[in-house]
């Protein structure tokens, strides 16, 4: 079935509040509008007002007290309308979601599953396009997942939403209008990929790229500009941001020797950082090149008009691979 990314992610939903009554979707204006990007369209309508909640717009107040839910058996799935607004829920999320297992000393869990919209790429004003996954991948006690692709968005919104564990689930919103083929009942029988699981989307043997979100499709871009001109790029869906598959990117580096990892956020302590060290200590003899990133630049998310200079595109990416092919 050919499906949006947006369009997928709501049959996700709709899965999960069918198989589940104890799961709840929560947010502002994900009711009767369906959400900004009309990811939970006609939900409201088909589940009610008791499961489809329309919040107040108060990030805190939102996962405060859906964090009290999941105390209480619930599932909630709190929806942040854009990435930048989630900073007021950051205490909530930092000082009390991540930490309730390790101070009941696994007593208590919180499955809560939070759902971010992030990145650029969509010609927004201020706060509306952000990366701030780095600061919750550096968060003991969550979990941090994004999709690139309408199949995933199906199969990880429903395993999140299934684990114990809070969840903070990004979701590249220039990709919601992505259409691919989606088989959902092989999904359903299988399960998809495990969620804390890269995906090595094309192989190749002469440099890695990995990538997560909205810029696996950049990368794959890249590598098909590489592949004319003679260079076989493998390019790798991280998928998990916490914890991350780093055994699947060790294994493409010792055979490639060369590692590039871009994202949009700054690079400066960004995920790339995390990346380039843990594979430095654990390919360091493989490595032919030192490990390279390409992301945004280390400033405030620009304005709209400059945003396409800010993101990484095929020809960062492909410089990148060039300057490691040539060290």
């Amino acid at each position: 079935m050919i499906t949006t990314f947006a369009a997928a992610l709501n049959t996700g939903l709709r899965r999960a509040l069918e198989d589940d009554p104890k799961v709840l979707l929560m947010g502002e204006d994900i009711g009767r509008l369906g959400g900004v990007f009309r990811v939970t369209d006609t939900l409201q309508k088909d589940f009610g007002d008791n499961r489809v909640i329309d919040t107040p717009l108060a990030e805190s107040g939102i996962i405060g007290t859906a964090f009290g839910m999941a105390l209480r058996g619930y599932r909630p799935v709190c929806e942040i309308q854009f990435d930048g607004f989630v900073y007021p829920a950051f205490d909530q999320i930092v000082s009390h979601v991540a930490k309730i297992n390790y101070r009941t000393q696994g007593k208590v869990n919180a499955p809560l599953t939070i759902r971010i919209p992030f990145g650029g790429g969509i010609g927004s004003v201020e706060h509306h396009s952000e990366s701030p996954e780095a600061y919750f991948a550096h968060t003991a006690g969550l979990r941090v997942v994004t999709p690139s692709n309408p199949a995933d968005a199906y199969s990880m919104i429903r395993a999140a939403i299934a684990l114990d564990d809070p969840v903070i689930f990004f979701e590249p919103k220039r990709r919601y209008w992505d259409k691919a083929d989606v088989d959902f009942a092989a999904l359903d029988r299988d399960g998809g990929l495990p969620l804390d699981r890269a995906r090595v989307c094309t192989t190749g043997t002469d440099a890695t790229v990995v990538a997560y979100g909205a810029t696996v499709a950049t990368a794959l871009t890249a590598a098909k500009i590489a592949a004319g001109e003679g260079h076989a790029l493998e390019v790798i869906d991280l998928r998990s941001l916490s914890p991350i598959d780093f055994d699947t990117v060790e294994e493409s580096v010792a055979k490639t020797g060369r590692l590039i990892v871009t994202h949009e956020a700054p690079v400066f302590a960004g995920l790339g950082a995390e990346i380039a060290a843990r594979i430095t200590e654990r390919c360091f003899y493989h490595l032919e090149a030192p490990v390279l990133r390409v992301g945004g630049f280390d400033i405030p998310y620009p304005p709209a008009k400059l945003e396409k200079h800010h993101l990484p595109d095929p020809d960062r990416i492909l410089d990148a691979v060039d300057r490691s092919l040539a060290a």
